[in-house]
């Protein structure tokens, strides 16, 4: 709440919002944080994430939007649609 964000409230035993996240944080984890990635400090590894977030709304593929980056999806469509 103090950060401003507001959680889905989906019907109970609805995993569609619990998918979506999950899958997104196993992507994060895979491409980011797993492997030989050692940070100095946690301002280098925070670093390290919102660079991977910008990269993943803005220049990585994706399968829902017919395997084209969202800066690629908007431009043949004209409109961007959130990936993450």
């Amino acid at each position: 709440r103090r950060l401003g964000v507001t959680r889905s409230r989906a019907a109970v035993g609805t995993s569609a919002d619990n998918a979506a996240a999950e899958a997104f944080n196993a992507t994060l984890k895979r491409e980011t944080l797993q492997g030989a990635h050692h940070w100095p400090d946690t301002r280098t590894a925070r670093l390290a994430v919102f660079r991977w977030i910008t990269r993943y709304n803005t220049r990585r593929r994706h399968s829902r939007l017919g395997h084209t980056s969202p800066i690629d999806y908007e431009k043949t469509t004209g409109s961007l649609t959130a990936a993450a």
